[in-house]
């Protein structure tokens, strides 16, 4: 089987092709720790851990290094605004530093819940400001800098290929307008080192060749990706909102200061979490944390089996409704696993799944069509329970749904719900219908889920 991707650089799908043969470095923008990581976020680093297990799943050994972004993000994905870890910081009367570790130990906490692969490499900007300023002294060298009252910048007109993930069009932007007190030759040029305010007293800030400050948010990953995979690797992952701004200005510094072309191979992008259409925002709701829905009764599996069925560059629409349906088809999963573990007979090989599954997986990582695979083994009423328990493992290495823990959970129901069940179970052998459903949803109100199959009907806690 041959692994195909979707290139950002180019819109191109083809051939992954690593520059080592059967190995791979791959990097993902990491979360700015000054508050929760919300769904929307989330379901990108599931899309890294699916891209990694899938590489890994067909030989690869995958290096995979992820960035801490504690210092100079701005409150705009530009140079404008406040920094959001002084911004955090003031706000909850702590310090930077406390507030970062606070975050980021909550996210790898959501890593855990969400079946999430830890990277090889967590870096943090703050342990590698010696690194970023050596690359902007590089770049100082060779004459993509300049200096202005607030800051080193990086002058984006003498990058001819700047924009081209984007594809922007640079032709006819109007030059840099004012920021504070600096001065932008041109408006796409950015900040690589920021001057702190001589009249505002910041907890985080380093000396450096220029003048005390702190670094741009863009320099950190040039500066931390080549330290830990070299000046040139294969791919580079990220959300589709960094396309045009984060990832545009790490190709232009990157490629400056090393010479290499291209910097990074292979450019993945995952499509947003929307709510109602729109990307989910405070004002346009949806911006559920992990833990959030956990205390609506969700498991945190059942968010990514959600995730699994849409395509990583697809936007997914979240609703609890959508949630409720992927959390029934999980439970529907998990109870055939446990039922499939009671009787492991065999009667037929299952090559043909296996080499289907493959197929969709390394056709741009083809999740939806992958899932589909998995139920199609577990209906198959030819392949013997062993075969599809092999098959379910095998396919979990790269969902990731934790499949070998399942367990049966002891559930005491009450009297007054097992009544509910009974009358229930009269109803559909009636084909009432709409009586079942009134019942499903009486069933529901009081805190327990349903469970039709072959077998009969479970209850759940819900």
């Amino acid at each position: 089987m041959t692994l195909k991707l979707f290139n950002t650089q180019g819109r191109t799908l083809g051939e992954f092709r690593p520059i080592k043969k059967g190995e791979v470095g791959l990097y993902s923008c990491g979360p700015t720790v000054y508050w929760y990581q919300h769904i929307g976020n989330l379901r990108t680093y599931i899309f890294n851990d699916i891209l990694k297990r899938v590489l890994t799943y067909d030989g690869f050994k995958v290096k995979h290094v992820m960035n801490v972004t504690d210092v100079g993000h701005l409150t705009s994905d530009a140079d404008e605004g406040e920094d959001k870890m002084e911004k955090a910081a003031a706000k909850e009367g702590k310090k930077a530093e406390d507030i970062a570790n606070f975050y980021l130990s909550v996210f790898r906490e959501d890593f855990k819940k969400l079946n999430i692969t830890e990277p090889t490499v967590w870096c943090k900007a703050t342990e590698h400001i010696k690194e970023q300023i050596e690359l902007i002294q590089k770049l100082e060298k060779k004459g993509f800098t300049y200096k202005t009252e607030d800051g080193i910048y990086f002058d984006t007109s003498k990058f001819e290929d700047y924009g081209k993930l984007a594809l922007l069009n640079i032709e006819g932007l109007e030059s840099g307008k004012r920021i504070d007190a600096g001065e932008k030759k041109n408006k796409t040029d950015f900040a690589l080192w920021k001057f702190s305010n001589k009249d505002e007293k910041r907890q985080q800030e380093w000396k450096s060749p220029w003048g005390t400050g702190f670094p741009g948010w863009h320099i950190e990953c040039s500066a931390m990706s080549s330290k830990y995979l070299g000046e040139q690797f294969d791919i580079h992952t990220g959300g589709e909102d960094h396309i045009p701004v984060h990832h545009t200005n790490e190709i232009a510094q990157s490629e400056c200061a090393f010479g290499k072309k291209p910097w990074v191979k292979y450019w993945l992008h995952g499509a947003f979490l929307t709510f109602k259409g729109d990307k989910i925002s405070k004002s346009k709701g949806g911006l559920y944390t992990i833990s959030e829905l956990e205390k609506l009764g969700y498991e945190p599996l059942a968010y990514r089996y959600l995730c699994l069925l849409t395509h990583y560059r697809k936007p997914l629409d979240f609703s609890l409704e959508s949630l409720d349906a992927a959390r029934t088809a999980y439970d529907r999963l998990k109870a055939k696993i446990i039922d499939m573990k009671k009787d492991e007979f065999s009667r037929k090989t299952p090559t043909e799944f296996k080499q289907q599954f493959m197929r969709a997986i390394d056709e741009d990582l083809n999740m939806p069509k992958a899932i589909g695979i998995l139920w199609d083994v577990l209906n198959d009423d030819l392949l013997g329970n062993k075969q599809k328990l092999e098959l379910c493992y095998d396919f979990d290495k790269v969902f990731g749904l934790g499949l070998k823990d399942v367990k049966e959970e002891k559930v005491d129901v009450p009297k007054e719900v097992k009544e509910l069940v009974d009358k229930r179970n009269e109803a559909k052998k009636k084909k009432d219908f709409a009586l079942a459903d009134k019942l499903r949803n009486e069933i529901k109100a009081k805190g327990y889920g349903l469970l039709d199959s072959k077998e009969g009907t479970k209850v759940k806690k819900i």
